[in-house]
């Protein structure tokens, strides 16, 4: 699921039913001023005037290195019914984003065009993590290029922690330390929520999942080739035993449970939470539509039990382009997404130029993700911008110094956003209903998961 990086909040989407949509028309065509022209998705809803005008500037850049080719921007937000919406309407950008919970099931179905022929023109074709790049492949087809890996850390707010009189430099490493400090922010400083969780839109079950991974657990496994839904494991009753505390113990969670990726972004921002578990891009976010000072933004690594499958969750973006786009409106798409998405990370020139367009709108530059390619390349393009980050990469080093030797785990490959709804009301529930039966919870959620599993073979 993204960070929205960026991917925004994660919500239902009856994969079935997409299939049976006829495809997304898309909204611009060859012209006849001899010009390709394709609309292409630009920035969240809500994103401040300084971002858009950096985006703005690399499409003029793009249109003056490639005049055959026109670009029609629009906001765009992921979401699961939005998403299917626009699907059926035929209203999505020539060029989109699908996280990469999702990317799988929409090629499949066909909503996602072919752009195999012209991604194995890039130069850099074989350069992809493959691990990476499987999540928009089908056999040797591909059908989108991953951007934005990133990891889920624990995000928290360094101004907030220094009021409670705690050190920002010394973030909690275990869950214990999360609970005590969460606590402690609750009693010293009034209004704020120590620690809080996403809980609905699907980001409750993404991040349920994300507690369950760092603990050890999954939320479904295979044996011979079938996938069993196994929520109701120890790991998943723990982390939610540690939500129950946090909220009914200690009463450190706040009093809003209903919040979504923006929602819990903005109170966050607005300083009503401390600490939540996040994807490691999620600055990006926070300083474009919360107005989040980076000098008081602190990330960290999420705490791992000692459990050998404890790991970090990993999620990400694929830009995609639509099924109904043209022969020419593929290859002008695809020179997009190299453009703006790619070349940054390759070349000098285009790393130093993007981060310049970002530094000069005081957007963050150096926020951390996860290689596209491999380390290397990852620590090279920050080599060659480190003139131009302008966050605080100290508030950041808890997460970027620890994450390459952390176990990443992906998300659930099956079902994955019906799984997420499903335990958004187990989250609801624990935190709204001191008695919750937690065990009843999960075992309805596998029996109903399970079914869809089942049947979608």
């Amino acid at each position: 699921m993204r960070s929205p990086r960026t991917v925004a909040a994660f919500a239902a989407v009856t994969l079935a039913g997409v299939g049976l949509l006829a495809g997304c028309a898309s909204s611009s065509g060859d012209s006849s001023d001899g010009k390709v022209h394709i609309t292409v998705a630009s920035l969240i809803p809500g994103s401040d005037k300084a971002a858009f005008a950096a985006f703005d500037e690399r499409v003029k850049e793009f249109e003056k290195a490639n005049p055959n080719i026109v670009l029609k921007t629009e906001e765009y937000q992921w979401t699961g019914p939005t998403f299917a919406t626009q699907l059926a309407g035929g209203t999505l950008p020539d060029v989109f984003n699908v996280p990469f919970t999702d990317s799988q099931s929409l090629l499949q179905a066909g909503q996602l065009a072919d752009i195999t022929a012209e991604v194995n023109k890039l130069s850099y074709a074989d350069k992809f993590n493959e691990n990476v790049l499987a999540v928009a492949k089908k056999g040797d087809k591909i059908y989108g290029i991953p951007y934005g890996p990133y990891a889920m850390g624990l995000s928290y707010n360094r101004e907030i922690f220094t009021k409670a009189g705690l050190d920002p430099d010394k973030p909690p490493t275990t869950w214990d330390e999360v609970r005590a400090d969460a606590k402690t922010i609750s009693e010293k400083v009034p209004g704020v929520a120590g620690y809080m969780q996403m809980t609905q839109g699907n980001t409750g079950g993404w991040e349920l999942t994300t507690a369950t991974y760092a603990r050890g657990g999954r939320m479904e496994t295979v044996e011979g080739g079938k996938t069993k839904v196994t929520t109701n494991n120890p790991q998943t009753k723990e982390a939610l035993q540690f939500l129950h505390d946090v909220r009914w113990e200690d009463n450190a969670a706040g009093s809003n449970f209903l919040l979504d990726w923006s929602g819990i972004n903005q109170a966050f921002g607005a300083g009503q939470i401390a600490m939540y578990p996040s994807g490691s891009d999620v600055l990006t976010a926070l300083v474009q539509q919360n107005n989040v000072d980076p000098k008081n933004y602190g990330l960290t690594t999420l705490p791992l039990t000692d459990d050998a499958d404890a790991g970090a969750l990993v999620g990400g973006n694929v830009a995609a382009v639509s099924p109904k786009s043209s022969a020419a409106q593929k290859a002008a798409a695809v020179k997009w997404i190299d453009f703006y998405y790619m070349q940054k990370l390759l070349d000098e020139k285009q790393a130093v130029a993007d981060a310049k367009v970002l530094a000069k709108s005081n957007q963050p530059v150096g926020v951390p993700t996860l290689p596209v390619f491999d380390k290397a390349t990852y620590d090279q393009t920050l080599s060659w911008i480190k003139p131009e980050v302008n966050i605080p990469l100290e508030n950041v080093a808890p997460f970027t110094d620890k994450i390459f030797d952390t176990n990443l785990v992906p998300e659930p490959n099956k079902n994955t956003q019906e799984l997420y709804g499903a335990l958004d009301t187990v989250v609801q529930a624990v935190l709204t209903d001191k008695n919750a039966d937690i065990d009843a919870l999960l075992t309805k959620v596998d029996t109903d998961i399970q079914k869809l599993v089942d049947s979608s073979k």
